[in-house]
């Protein structure tokens, strides 16, 4: 039977989890369907447990020392390699994001494009944001008083559940831009492009374990993160009311910083520092600066 008789069987996509720099299945071996905005099977998504949060967790906390210790300007360097990555696989992800929102073609292609236009936005923030939020003091007496921004750790992020991508990047993007790691709740009902992001981060220059992505059911995994004792914040971006509460109260438990969800009307407008100066801790140093001369002047 020659070549162009015969029927080509269809080669499906197996999607996992991105956690440490590795794709590992759920431990528990459970997944879930996903569908398109049409009630068609897309694929199955692996169906996170506690035991995957906790390994993620542990990946981010790693990874923060290293990532936490880069320069500003190395950080931006490689954000702006993923953004390179995403424009190769521009039509990859715009057919998962059609798929996922139904979308036209064309209204999709303009959600990637704004997406990947918002990594090369906060590749840009890197190295400025420092400038923005910290800065010398006035202070009386021969002293120099100078406060500085420093990432506040492990954040746990709950993606927003309808824009699964540009919404996904512009909660992920600023976290890592300022020096912090991240475990991701990906949406439930589209969590394909943000597994998909997996693949990108993996092959770009992002230190394995900076990004852990987890599909599955943020009500299962949420209040273990919130709660867990070595996450230091938590973005409540995608919860609902009666989960944000939930998550909130678990995490007064040590403390997190936690962002509440803030209505968004169209995730392409301009997002402003507040996501980035979120999840930063200011640290203030005082300095003598000694004296001058014999006639006792100082700076």
């Amino acid at each position: 039977m020659s070549e162009s008789s015969s029927a080509r069987l269809s080669v499906f996509k197996t999607y996992k989890l991105y956690v440490g720099g590795k794709f590992p299945r759920s431990e528990s071996g459970r997944v879930y369907e996903v569908q398109d905005s049409k009630g068609k099977w897309l694929a199955n998504a692996p169906l996170s447990s506690r035991k995957d949060a906790r390994d993620a967790v542990v990946a981010a906390r790693k990874a923060f020392g290293g990532w936490s210790g880069a320069t500003a300007y190395n950080r931006g360097q490689i954000l702006y390699r993923v953004a390179e990555m995403l424009e190769g696989r521009r039509e990859q992800f715009v057919r998962e994001v059609g798929e996922a929102e139904g979308l036209s073609k064309s209204k999709a292609g303009a959600v990637v494009d704004a997406a990947i236009d918002r990594w090369v936005w906060y590749a840009g923030w890197t190295d400025k944001i420092g400038q923005i939020v910290g800065g010398a003091n006035p202070v009386a007496g021969p002293f120099f008083n100078l406060s500085t921004p420093e990432p506040t750790g492990v954040v746990t992020v709950v993606a927003p559940q309808d824009s699964s991508f540009l919404g996904l990047i512009s909660v992920i993007a600023p976290v890592i831009a300022t020096g912090n790691t991240v475990v991701v709740i990906a949406s439930e009902k589209a969590p394909l492009p943000a597994l998909s992001l997996g693949e990108v981060l993996a092959t770009s220059d992002l230190p394995g374990g900076v990004v852990n992505i987890l599909s599955g059911k943020a009500g299962e995994m949420g209040p273990h993160l919130a709660s867990h004792q070595d996450v230091n914040a938590i973005d409540l971006a995608g919860a609902d009311a009666a989960l944000a509460k939930e998550l909130e109260i678990a995490a007064a438990d040590n403390l997190k910083r936690v962002l509440r969800p803030q209505p968004v009307d169209d995730w392409s407008a301009d997002p402003g520092t507040s996501r980035m100066t979120a999840f930063l801790e200011t640290k203030t140093v005082w300095h003598p600066t000694g004296s001058l001369g014999s006639g006792g002047s100082s700076y």
